[in-house]
């Protein structure tokens, strides 16, 4: 039997919305489980109380050198925040090289500190401003749900 209207959680990133619609619900466990997952990488380490090692230290790479020794610490960061509080993600890659000019596309892309409500999915996630290209990153992350009849494949792109 079916059940009509069910919901997991709250959809991330917030949107701001002419209508009131702030606070978006999931309705597949594939949207929960992508919302979780940017949720856990958007999220400073140390900013919840009773969950201190919750989140990630990627805002702390935004000005870091753009080189092997940075991405391997922001992917060793990504796998072990995955690992604890998501355990039936399986990371399938996590691709991260130098952001260029090539990479910028109007479409699917959101910036956090001014979000859009025209734009319904997103693929491309900013948390660095406009004008340093120069230290910017591209992380891609590919991902599959674990899941006992079926497997979900999905990716996000996060620009730090």
């Amino acid at each position: 039997m079916a059940i009509l209207n069910q919901t997991y959680g709250i959809q991330f990133p917030f949107k701001q919305s002419l209508e009131g619609n702030y606070l978006r619900l999931t309705k597949e466990v594939s949207d929960e489980v992508r919302t979780n997952l940017l949720h856990l990488i958007l999220t400073r380490k140390g900013s919840r109380y009773y969950l201190p090692d919750f989140g990630t230290r990627i805002y702390e790479f935004i000005f870091e050198p753009m080189d092997g020794p940075t991405f391997d610490a922001i992917k060793s960061d990504i796998q072990t925040a995955v690992e604890k509080y998501i355990p039936n993600l399986i990371l399938n890659d996590i691709s991260i090289k130098p952001y260029t000019d090539d990479d910028k596309s109007p479409v699917g892309e959101l910036n956090i500190e001014d979000q859009d409500s025209t734009y319904e999915t997103f693929d491309i996630f900013r948390t660095a401003g406009e004008g340093v290209d120069e230290y910017t990153a591209k992380v891609r992350i590919d991902y599959s749900i674990k899941n006992s009849t079926f497997e979900n494949r999905d990716f996000i792109i996060i620009n730090i």
